[in-house]
């Protein structure tokens, strides 16, 4: 049975956090240079050795910039033994349902109080609620565009369940909104319909389908005493292709309790992500990190991806995340002042690459970095450069200022100005196209409806050439 959750969790006020919590330094009984000869030789590192790289050494306050370029230039070598110099990215568009949630991160800006959107409500906000339909009729548009995969992350809309069975048995609570967290959707302005409906929906032309955080599965399973391998068989046969590992913030509870305190534990996203990869779908892992965590939390969280993947070795990228502040209440509330350094976004890169000796693919984010910076951290041990996105909302919200559109002739412009090989990739990374830049202009080959024209953003994708949307990222 999927676990409760504190019933107050959702309504901490970030005003109350500033004593909540205070986390010791990291102090560690490895040495910045034994780590640094462990990495070398290969051996497989511990999670103190990740802290003593993450930290460059935690004998010394700051940043070490020699020690830090040590750790870069081995990172960078270590990619190039392990995967060679092409730099993948994937032709896809994020289509996220809803913003409606109660769920109340702390670090979060992309939801919207689902009160708000009740059928009653005057409330004026920005957000948004898709119907299956609505969502069906953008994928079909993007797959003539070329795009073979779509990315759906949504708010946990009280009224969503995953079929109609669950929609019986929410029912059923003597007081299903303040147990389970649910609504009927006659309650709503606009009906979301059931996951399985959003699958469905999205599932059309052959497109490869992402969606269903571990956060998303437990929706889809509250209130009733379905693991989380029948949760996502139940979606795979709807169309679902493979489940995004993100809600995982910092896979640390003591940080959990403090940015995200009404989201599932660490020990439940790792079961979800097993209950996934048994029902048979890839995962992806990512890490949101900058905020009230330290570079132990960070190495103790890498030190989760890694077990995880040794046991079901069915990760196939590690995807870190900047974490955007400006609009964010941690940010707003004076519990953070600041997102991570970019020396910081170097080390997480470098040290994934290092320590997750199982997972084969790091991704370097120019939706959080920027173009240029993206680029860099491509030579601090990352191989992947994300996707042509077309609509990007979740960093946006958040205060993100780097667009939401990437074509393919912007990345193979991009990719071979640093002396690297572009590749189109399909989503699990099986299928690759080798891109010459001599040979242009360049657009997706690998998607159903694809050949090759290149990708222009249209009004009906949400965004214009310059990567403004027209509409408003765990």
């Amino acid at each position: 049975m999927t676990p409760a959750r504190d019933p107050d969790a959702t309504d901490r006020d970030a005003t109350d956090l500033d004593d909540d919590f205070g986390f010791a330094e990291p102090s560690t009984d490895q040495s910045f240079e034994n780590a640094l000869a462990k990495a070398r030789d290969g051996d497989r590192l511990s999670v103190d050795d990740a802290t003593e790289l993450l930290a460059t050494g935690t004998d010394t306050e700051g940043i070490d910039p020699v020690r830090k370029e040590a750790v870069l230039e081995l990172a960078d070598r270590r990619r190039r033994e392990e995967v060679g110099d092409e730099v993948t990215f994937v032709a896809n568009l994020n289509n996220n349902v809803t913003t409606a949630c109660n769920t109340g991160c702390l670090f979060c800006n992309f939801k919207d109080s689902a009160h708000a959107f009740e059928a009653d409500s005057d409330a004026d906000h920005a957000g948004f609620t898709k119907t299956p339909a609505e969502s069906r009729e953008i994928v079909e548009d993007a797959l003539d565009m070329g795009v073979y995969e779509v990315c759906s992350v949504s708010g946990l809309h009280p009224a969503l369940a995953l079929n109609e069975e669950h929609h019986e048995i929410l029912r059923s609570y003597d007081d299903p909104e303040s147990e389970v967290n649910y609504k009927p959707p006659s309650a709503y302005a606009t009906d979301p319909g059931t996951y399985v409906d959003q699958i469905e929906a999205m599932s059309v032309g052959g497109i490869h389908v992402h969606s269903m955080t571990p956060e998303e599965a437990y929706h889809a399973a509250r209130g009733t005493d379905w693991d989380y391998e029948t949760v996502y068989r139940e979606l795979a046969a709807a169309g679902l292709d493979s489940a995004p590992g993100t809600a995982a913030e910092i896979l640390v509870d003591e940080v959990r309790d403090v940015i995200c305190p009404g989201k599932i534990r660490t020990d439940d996203w790792v079961a979800a992500m097993e209950g996934a990869m048994a029902a048979g779908l890839d995962t992806t892992s990512t890490m949101m990190y900058g905020h009230v965590e330290t570079v132990a939390h960070r190495a103790e969280h890498l030190g989760v991806i890694r077990d995880l993947q040794d046991r079901t070795g069915g990760i196939t990228e590690f995807v870190p995340l900047s974490f955007i502040h400006q609009n964010t209440p941690l940010y707003r509330h004076g519990v953070v002042d600041s997102g991570p350094s970019r020396d910081e976004d170097e080390l997480v890169v470098a040290v994934a690459r290092l320590f997750l000796d199982n997972v084969d693919h790091v991704q370097a984010s120019w939706v959080k970095s920027g173009d240029a910076h993206g680029l860099k951290l491509l030579n601090c041990g990352a191989d992947d450069f994300m996707g042509t996105i077309l609509s990007e909302e979740i960093t946006k919200r958040a205060g993100g200022d780097y667009g939401e559109f990437r074509s393919f002739d912007d990345y193979v412009d991009m990719i071979a100005a640093i002396g690297r090989t572009p590749v189109e990739r399909s989503t699990d990374y099986r299928t690759r196209r080798r891109i010459d830049p001599d040979d242009g202009p360049h657009g997706p080959r690998l998607g159903p409806r694809a050949d090759g024209t290149p990708m222009l953003p249209d009004s009906s994708s949400g965004a214009d050439p310059d990567g403004e949307s027209a509409s408003a990222d765990d």
